[in-house]
Order: structure tokens, then sequence, then C-alpha cells
């Protein structure tokens, strides 16, 4: 016998729309919690429901059936029930991106973001084709090049003033992932003949969002597991991405520099203004020096950021903080930069680095968890 809660959810395929609605208002409260079992009732069917639900034209239906799916994404069998339905994942995204006026856009968003923790999201790049009704906006027609201009255009509001599109950040750490998510950021692409990691630096700074924030410099440090692209990330002629990483950490109060120092730095960090702050979040900063740890791989660029004195600003930074894990990063990065490098011709092989950062999987990246929909 069904309890009186599986019963609720079983009203969510009800033949009568007015009573679907009423049971998706009384069951969205249930979607977090212990409760939240009794959308496994009768082998996950109240999922392939929601599934529907979320396909209404009643933007409040959609807004709770998004809800619920977004919160259920803890459970990895809800997790992989919604992204191995393929239909849906693209139907959810050309939501996004068509529907400028959508005001569950922020929701699918978030639902996406919970679903990239499974790896099939990685057929993402195979959604290309789509029919769009705005061509000012978007010059591709590929699912992520899409994705990325709307996240970039669309901050503040600035598309669909009900959506700011801040939780891409995140879906985009969890791309990068992959092999191919990581390419794909690194890799100019033909539609525009720009390296689609350069759209996103600027929002190492943009401190009206942390979520954009710490989204955007994890999927740089995972963007920076790709070696061979680190020369032409760093070259300021094309990348140019120290300047966004070292910002952050920098703070006008790191007086300590003398002359040489402070002009050997890139030009952004020579002339801060008198009430630049780091980020106030320490694990953004963390986050920002494994990417400097990562640049640290090769003798070449471990030599560029010498020349460019990152050792000096790194050197202030553990002056002036009070966090273990933080000055613990720290240390392992002026152990990279002070160290006597080996004789030309023998191997340059770094293994501080290669035992503490692998290569970004699900456990170990940092962003696994799931975001829910209060």
């Amino acid at each position: 016998m069904p309890t009186p809660l599986e019963e609720l959810v079983e009203f969510l395929h009800h033949p009568q729309a007015p009573i679907r609605t009423v049971a998706l208002e009384n069951v969205v409260g249930l979607s977090q919690g212990p409760e939240s079992s009794i959308f496994q009732y009768n082998n996950y069917e109240p999922i392939k429901d929601l599934k529907i639900l979320a396909r209404d034209k009643g933007k409040t239906i959609v807004q709770h059936s998004l809800t619920i799916l977004a919160n259920l994404c803890e459970d990895e069998k809800i997790r992989d029930l919604i992204v191995d339905d393929f239909e849906f994942v693209k139907y959810l995204i050309e939501k996004i991106i068509l529907d400028l006026e959508n005001r569950n856009s922020d929701i699918g968003c978030i639902l996406l973001t919970n679903i990239a923790k499974n790896d099939k999201i990685i057929k993402i790049f195979e959604i290309r084709d789509l029919d769009l009704p705005n061509k000012e906006v978007f010059k591709s027609s590929n699912a992520i090049d899409c994705l990325l201009d709307i996240f970039v255009k669309g901050s503040e509001k600035s598309l669909n003033k009900l959506a700011n599109y801040d939780y891409l950040s995140f879906f985009f750490a969890d791309i990068s992932r992959f092999l191919q998510g990581r390419k794909y950021f690194v890799t100019k692409q033909s539609y525009d003949d720009i390296l689609p990691i350069t759209k996103i630096l600027v929002f190492t700074e943009y401190y009206e969002s942390k979520i954009r924030r710490e989204g955007v410099a994890s999927t740089i440090k995972n963007s920076l597991f790709e070696i061979d692209s680190h020369l032409d990330l760093l070259d300021e002629s094309q990348a140019n991405i120290l300047p966004y990483l070292l910002l952050p950490i920098a703070s006008s109060k790191d007086a300590e520099l003398d002359e040489d120092e402070l002009f050997e730095l890139p030009d952004e960090l020579q002339l801060l203004s008198p009430d630049k702050t780091r980020d106030p979040v320490p694990e953004i900063i963390i986050v920002h020096l494994e990417s400097l740890l990562l640049l640290c791989s090769s003798k070449e660029t471990r030599n560029y950021l010498r020349t460019k004195s990152v050792y000096p600003l790194i050197r202030e930074l553990h002056k002036n903080i009070d966090n273990d894990d933080l000055a613990d990063v720290v240390e392992r990065l002026v152990n990279m930069l002070m160290r006597d490098e080996a004789p030309e011709g023998s191997e340059d092989k770094i293994e501080e680095i290669d035992e503490k950062m692998e290569e970004p999987d699900y456990e170990s990246d940092g962003d696994e968890e799931i975001v829910e929909v209060l």
C-alpha cells in the first residue's frame, strides 16, 4: 500500500491539469530532506512526470518542476535519469538559450549544473544547428557556444531581465573536467576566432557575484591542465591570462614591493587604486593560486612568471593572510618559483604538481556540491 505522500506524487500524472497543479504545489517543499525519497516511488515514476511538467506552458508549473528536479540531483540515480534523457537535456538548454523572456532560466541553469556531475553531460557538444531567433546575440548555432555567449552577454540581466545566468559558471567548471571541455576553452573557435576562455577572464573580479567568480576560477584552473596551451594563454597578444589570476590576490596594501619588482608586474597591476582589495573568499584565492601552480609545469613558464614579479606578489600575500589552507598553497607556489632549475637538457618534471594536483574529476575538482533551490 502506498503511503499518503506516495499517493500524492501519483497525482503528478493525473489526467486533469488542475489536480496535477495542486499536487505539484504540495510536493515542491518535499524535494529537500528525508521526505524527498517519495520521488523514488514506483521505480522513479514521479521523475518522468516532472520532466513532462517542466515542458508545460504554465510558468509556475515549470518553476516548481525544475526546482524539484534540481533539488533531487543529490540522488545519483535521479541525476542519471535526467541526463540520460538527452531530448529533455536538449529541451532544457534550448529554453535557456532561445527564450530570452524565460523567467525560469536561472533555475534551468541550476538544474543543468547539477546534472553536469554525470559524465554523459559531455554530449552537449553534439547539440548543433540550433534554430536561433536572435542572430545579434548568437553568432554560432552550437549549444556550448550559445551557453557561453549568453553567460557573458547576459550578466547583470542585460539580455533577460529575469535571469543573470550566473550558475552557468559552475556548469562550465564541470564540463572542463573532461578533455573535450578543456580543449574547447583553450582552442580558438571557427565562428569567431576567439579562445573561449578569454571571454570569461573578466569575471575573476566580478564582485557582484561570488557564484560567477567561483565557477569561472574553477573553469580556468581545470582548463590549465592542458599544459600545451600555457604559452599561448600567457602570451600578452593572445589570452594574456596572468593579470586575471593575479588581480584577485593583489591588494593596494602590498606596499613592500621595491621599484624593480613593481615595474616587472603586468601593466594591469602596477597602478592599483588605493581601495583595491583581495577577493574576500579565501577558497577562490586558493583556486587562483592552484592555477598559478599549474602554470609552473614547465621551466619556460616558470621563468616567465619570475620575470613578471609573481614571487614578490605572492610573498606579500603570504605576509598578510591568516588561513592555513591558503598558506599551504602559497608555500607550494613559492617553492616552485624559488627552486633551482635543473641543468639544460635534463628532464623537466615537476613531481610536486603531479602529487597534489591530479587532473580534475568528479571527486577532486572542488565543484561537486549540488545546488539546492530554496
